[in-house]
């Protein structure tokens, strides 16, 4: 079986080799029908404490490391990888 993987941002880094980070995700009203935002924190191991407040990341489910923590970053998301447009001057 796969392990889940998700992408948040990061809230807290003030713990040691914990991060927090929060994960939103968009659902639809089951009566209404509007797209509604909702958002769960998840606390994250970061072995090397390399990963800062604001930043956007993905994390992996492990087993579990310590009674909140059964997630690890795994990686940085590049948000800013947008290309350059020349014909705006």
């Amino acid at each position: 079986m796969p392990k889940r993987v998700l992408t948040g941002q990061i809230v807290s880094d003030k713990g040691d080799k914990t991060v927090v980070v929060n994960v939103e995700r968009k659902v639809k009203h089951p009566l209404y029908g509007k797209i509604i935002r909702r958002s769960k924190k998840y606390h994250a191991h970061d072995e090397a404490n390399e990963y800062k407040a604001g930043e956007t990341v993905r994390i992996e489910e492990t087993a579990p490391i310590s009674k909140l923590k059964t997630w690890k970053v795994i990686e940085r998301v590049n948000t800013h990888a947008t290309p350059e447009r020349a014909d705006i001057a």
